[in-house]
């Protein structure tokens, strides 16, 4: 009787769990294991899903078959390889009824011998992880331990880090979700093989390639863009990602190049952000997305451009100058939605902290030769600016705009972009790098607690573009060799 009372449930359950998941009410089913294939091994004869590599001990190079089944009705189905997205070959629905599903992956055997096997599910609203399989035996990974506020835009994965937790920052664009290199995917390989070596990695999210953020009141592109939000933070791939950034330099125009003239105003990044000037009901905000979708994801202020005048602010900062009253109407906009959200029972929709550029102007007039390593030591104050810093120490102004405002005061600063280049300068630090600039700055910044990492852009830029190899320490072009030397000299230093 138990025999036939399987044979006639099976296709009901089925069917029901199929009208589910089309219904969406079935969103990451609770089975989720680790199973470790080795040569001769034999898998459980009840364990799903189950999978079949043929050859069964792949070499590495040699053409792989990979079948997957599973009693589970898994749609937009992804399998990550050593880290690598692969999408099935193809998939059908079998004649077993224990695991009607089938799915098929035609690949090359990685180099290594020992790797990872990850399915994941949902993939296009955010990867979800069902089982994982170790193929062959796998050391646990040395984790570094010891912090440091050192890191990189675009780290280049092959540095020795000499043990160190350093910072990566990453970059990805809404509009380019599924494409190569700035897509989801390569995105979620470049932050696993980040936090495999210790890194701590914040990603920058941008709306498009020249357009930092979505233009205002365009409300498509701002579902758009709240949508790939949504998706990186519930991506199970990305789950020890630090932080993101929400977009960066936005009070100038040229991060707003596809707006025609309609520039994103600190109302309207405020907007984005924790949804300022909106009915304190709603969610549809950078904030009130990620944090029910993942509560331990950090969510920074993306930097305004220092020295910019695009754009002004409505409540000038005590110093009146354009850069600093936008920042100083950001933060307080930021502050009063938060305040505003906290009153209508919506806590925590403050951001966790802030990102900036810092710049160093080592070619300042004000500076002497022999001052010009040491420029991060040294304030430069501008009498024209009002008193404003036109280097490194611009961090302070950004500071003083952050501690001057209730819910944001206290709030730790990310330095995400910082190098000895300034737009209104035409050397580029393969060409005016001093040698131990670097090590004034973090110098500067380790006396200031409330600065958390201080990152060189950029180590490495692995999509090809070589207009940043005056920039690039892995490049070490010019005067940029000093700066890797110093760079990693510094990463070799005990605490």
């Amino acid at each position: 009787m138990r025999r036939l009372d399987r044979v006639f449930a099976l296709p009901y359950i089925k069917i029901w769990l199929s009208l589910l998941l089309l219904a969406g009410l079935i969103w990451a089913l609770p089975l989720r294991a680790r199973v470790v294939l080795l040569p001769g091994a034999v898998q459980p004869a009840m364990v799903w899903p189950r999978i079949e590599l043929d050859p069964p001990i792949p070499q590495p190079g040699q053409p792989l078959q990979i079948t997957i089944q599973d009693a589970a009705a898994l749609p937009n189905v992804q399998l990550t390889i050593d880290g690598r997205a692969k999408h099935p070959s193809k998939w059908e629905i079998t004649e077993v009824d224990e695991a009607p599903w089938e799915w098929t992956w035609q690949i090359e055997a990685p180099s290594s011998l020992a790797y990872d096997l990850i399915l994941y599910h949902h993939c296009d609203t955010g990867c979800i992880e069902r089982t994982r399989w170790t193929v062959g035996k796998q050391e646990e990974p040395q984790t570094a331990s010891t912090p440091t506020k050192l890191g990189v835009v675009f780290a280049n994965l092959e540095r020795d880090w000499h043990g160190k937790r350093a910072w990566d920052v990453e970059l990805t664009y809404a509009r380019l979700a599924d494409v190569d290199h700035w897509g989801i995917d390569d995105l979620a390989q470049r932050v696993g093989r980040a936090t495999a070596a210790g890194l701590q990695v914040i990603v920058r999210v941008d709306y498009d390639q020249g357009q930092s953020l979505p233009p205002p009141d365009e409300q498509a592109a701002l579902i758009e863009y709240l949508d790939y939000v949504r998706r990186l933070a519930r991506d199970q791939r990305l789950r020890d990602v630090y932080a993101l950034q929400i977009g960066s330099g936005y009070n100038s125009a040229g991060a707003n190049s596809q707006a025609d003239g309609n520039l994103v105003t600190p109302e309207w990044y405020a907007r984005v952000f924790n949804g300022y000037g909106e009915n304190a009901a709603r969610t549809d905000n950078i904030i009130q997305i990620v944090r029910p979708e993942n509560p331990n994801l950090r969510v920074l202020v993306g930097p305004v451009q220092p020295w910019n005048q695009d754009q002004n602010g409505a409540k000038p900062h005590q110093i009146d100058v354009p850069w600093l009253n936008y920042f100083n109407t950001l933060v307080a906009h930021l502050d009063a939605s938060a305040k505003r959200k906290a009153a209508a029972g919506f806590p925590l929709t403050g951001p966790d902290g802030f990102a900036v550029q810092t710049p160093g102007r080592p070619d300042a007039p004000e500076l002497q030769p022999e001052q010009r390593a040491l420029e991060p030591l040294l304030d430069l104050p501008r009498a024209e600016w009002g008193g404003a810093q036109a280097g490194f120490r611009v961090y302070r102004d950004w500071l003083a705009v952050i501690n001057a405002h209730e819910t944001t005061r206290g709030r730790p600063m990310f330095i995400t972009s910082t190098n000895t280049f300034t737009p209104d300068h035409p050397a580029l630090p393969a060409q005016n790098y001093p040698h131990g600039w670097l090590n004034a700055a973090l110098q500067e910044v380790n006396g200031e607690p409330q600065v958390a990492a201080l990152c060189w852009f950029l180590d490495f830029d692995s999509s090809g573009d070589h207009r940043w190899d005056g920039f690039s320490l892995s490049t070490q072009t010019g005067e940029l060799i000093e700066a890797e030397r110093e760079f990693d000299a510094l990463l070799a230093e005990r605490p």
